[in-house]
């Protein structure tokens, strides 16, 4: 259906198939990997019964602020991404999309993520900005720093402490675990994500965590994953989260280990198919969560 609907749009207009792929609509990973922690955070800020209105808000503006990243880190690296092989037919690295075009969807794309916002309160409005900052530097970090991972991390989770605002107006410390778990999760998966380009991105001299994590990259990224549970376990403990939702960790973990296995001979495929493999990680964790909430009492 989603398919569908994206090659239906793509009929209305010859250029529309260009900007879906530079807004990268038809490859939904990361609208996954974006979307599963900011749910698990509106479930436990609303103890499993979020409204309907900010749970609108949030999937809409998890779609609209992913496809505003994809397009300003496409943007950014305009002049790279003709050098690397999986990423050289990309709109703007091939011309099909010229930089003023993306700049005006990007722009537009951040418009309408705030008029999502504009329909919550004065402290997620505020703490909305940050997010924007976060979105809109991160695909330059990779020019200064190796830890570019980190700040994709720290934007990835930005929507877990505003789902808390959204929903009951305050954000208690221990919302914080969350976004902690939630930016150790996303470095360990992009460095697998890095790792695939890690040949062609040493040429250029794009900076990764895989590149200065070197031959230590599967071991660090399995510290960070399991880091990422533990600061779980503790909000688990904190906000009174029960057996279904430990048995989503449980199969979190298994999605890692997994992971791990797959990636043993770093070829960039197998790379890449364990960063896409996170999805799955991510929504047994929100299964658990809607399970736990569902199944009280």
């Amino acid at each position: 259906m989603y398919t569908r609907l994206l090659h239906s749009l793509n009929r209305l207009h010859p250029r529309a198939w260009d900007f879906i792929q530079l807004m990268r609509l038809e490859k939904p990973i990361g609208i996954y990997l974006l979307l599963w922690p900011t749910l698990w955070a509106l479930w436990i800020a609303a103890e499993g019964v979020p409204s309907v209105k900010n749970l609108l808000i949030f999937v809409f503006g998890v779609i609209f602020m992913r496809a505003a990243g994809c397009v300003i880190n496409d943007y950014a690296d305009r002049d790279f991404d003709g050098h690397v092989s999986r990423t050289k037919a990309r709109p703007l690295a091939s011309g099909k999309v010229q930089p003023r075009e993306a700049l005006i969807l990007f722009a537009l794309l951040v418009a309408m993520s705030f008029v999502l916002v504009l329909f919550t309160n004065a402290t997620t409005i505020w703490l909305s900005f940050g997010g924007l900052a976060l979105a809109a530097c991160y695909p330059f970090m990779k020019r200064y720093t190796f830890y570019p991972q980190v700040v994709l991390g720290a934007a990835f989770s930005w929507g877990m402490p505003m789902a808390f605002t959204a929903e009951t107006g305050n954000l208690p410390p221990e919302a914080w675990l969350l976004y902690i778990a939630n930016l150790l999760w996303t470095v360990a998966y992009d460095t697998y994500y890095a790792m695939a380009d890690r040949e062609d991105d040493m040429k250029i001299g794009v900076k990764s965590t895989a590149i200065l994590f070197g031959d230590a990259d599967r071991l660090i990224i399995v510290i960070l994953q399991g880091l990422a549970l533990l600061c779980l376990l503790l909000a688990a403990a904190r906000f009174e989260l029960g057996l279904y939702f430990h048995f989503g960790l449980l199969a979190a973990a298994s999605c890692f280990a997994w992971q791990y296995h797959k990636t043993r001979n770093r070829k960039p495929m197998g790379c890449f198919n364990a960063f896409l493999h996170n999805h799955w990680a991510g929504l047994a964790i929100f299964i658990g969560l809607v399970l736990d909430y569902a199944l009280r009492g």
